[in-house]
C-alpha cells in the first residue's frame, strides 16, 4: 500500500510539473496585448502594417490642414486667381488660346515672364502647406513622441508628405474644372484639345510634388515654421526664375541653369510634350528632399 501511495503522489508531481511547463510555453506564445491609445496621443499609435500607417499619418494631417484657415485661403485665393486670369487677363485666356489652354499652364507668359499659375503653385502652395509638417511637431515638442511610437521614421516623412501633396492635387482640380465647365459641360464653347492640357497638368503636378519635398526638407531643418516658409519659397522661386535667364547665359553656366530650372524642365509639358528627362528630373528632386528629411528625423534619435 505505501508503495502504491509514493507512486501516486510521485504521478501527481510529474502531471502538476507539466500543467506548468505547459502554461509558461502558452504565454511565451502568446503575443503581447495591444497598447490602448490615450486621448492625448497621436492617432497612429498602434502599430499595423506600413501602408497603413502613412495612410493614418495622412488622414491625420490631412485633418488638421482642413482645422486651420490656410487651406481654405489658399484654396479660395486660387479659384479667385485662376479665374480672374482665365476670364480677364488680358481679354481672358481662353478667348486667346480656346485650343489648349497654354497660356494658363504655361511655363511662361507671351513676353517671358514667368506665369502666373505654375509659379503660385511652386513658389507659395508648397511652403505654406509643409512649413508646419515638422517644425511644429519640433516646436511643440512632439517630435520626440512621435520617434519614440510604433511607426518608422519614414512612414512618419511618407504621411506627411502625401497630405501635402493630396492639398495642391486639390488645387489642380480646382483649375481642371474651368476648361471642363467652359468646353465640357455645362457650355460647350468649341473644340478642345485635352492632350497638351492634360501634359501641362501632369507637369504642374510633377513639380508641386518636387517642391513639396523641398519643403519637407527645410521643415525639418528648424523648428521655425516662418524660417521654413521663406527658405522653401525663395529656394523654389530661384529654381523656378532662373529659367527666365537661361537663352541670355551660353557655356557650361547655362546648361547648369537650364538643368536646374524648374521653368525650362516645366516648358515641355506646357506645350504637350511629356519629357522622361523632366519626369526623372522632377522625381529626384521628390526623393532627394524626403530622403533628407528622413535622415534629419532619425538622428534626433542619437542625439
Amino acid at each position: 500500500m505505501s508503495e502504491a501511495t509514493v507512486t501516486d503522489e510521485e504521478k501527481d508531481e510529474k502531471d502538476a510539473a507539466e500543467e506548468e511547463e505547459e502554461e509558461e510555453d502558452e504565454k511565451e506564445s502568446s503575443p503581447p496585448p495591444a497598447k490602448a491609445s490615450g486621448a492625448s496621443g497621436p492617432a497612429y499609435e498602434r502599430k499595423g502594417s506600413g501602408l497603413a500607417n502613412i495612410w493614418t499619418i495622412m488622414k491625420r494631417e490631412i485633418g488638421a490642414y482642413l482645422n486651420s484657415p490656410v487651406a481654405y485661403i489658399l484654396i479660395c485665393l486660387t479659384l479667385v486667381g485662376v479665374g480672374v486670369y482665365f476670364f480677364y487677363y488680358d481679354g481672358g485666356t481662353w478667348q486667346a488660346d480656346r485650343a489648349s489652354m497654354s497660356r494658363l499652364i504655361g511655363s511662361s507668359t507671351a513676353n517671358g515672364s514667368p506665369n502666373f499659375l505654375p509659379m503660385i503653385l511652386c513658389a507659395l502652395t508648397a511652403p505654406l502647406f509643409t512649413m508646419r509638417a515638422l517644425s511644429e511637431e519640433k516646436r511643440m515638442g512632439t517630435i520626440e513622441l512621435l520617434i519614440t511610437m510604433p511607426v518608422k521614421d519614414s512612414e512618419v516623412i511618407l504621411g506627411k508628405y502625401f497630405a501635402a501633396l493630396s492639398m495642391v492635387v486639390v488645387q489642380l482640380l480646382l483649375v481642371i474644372a474651368y476648361p471642363l465647365v467652359m468646353f465640357k459641360f455645362p457650355w460647350h464653347m468649341g473644340a478642345f484639345d485635352w492632350g497638351p492640357f492634360w501634359a501641362g497638368i501632369l507637369g504642374l503636378f510633377l513639380m508641386s510634388a518636387a517642391s513639396i519635398a523641398i519643403g519637407m526638407m527645410f521643415s525639418s531643418l528648424t523648428e521655425s515654421q516662418i524660417l521654413s516658409f521663406f527658405a522653401t519659397s525663395a529656394t523654389l522661386a530661384f529654381l523656378y526664375v532662373i529659367g527666365s535667364v537661361v537663352q541670355s547665359v551660353k557655356g557650361l553656366p547655362g546648361d547648369i541653369i537650364a538643368f536646374l530650372s524648374f521653368q525650362t524642365r516645366y516648358e515641355p509639358f506646357s506645350r504637350g510634350l511629356i519629357d522622361t528627362r523632366a519626369v526623372v528630373y522632377f522625381l529626384s528632386i521628390a526623393i532627394f528632399g524626403t530622403l533628407v528629411a528622413f535622415r534629419n528625423l532619425e538622428s534626433r534619435k542619437w542625439n
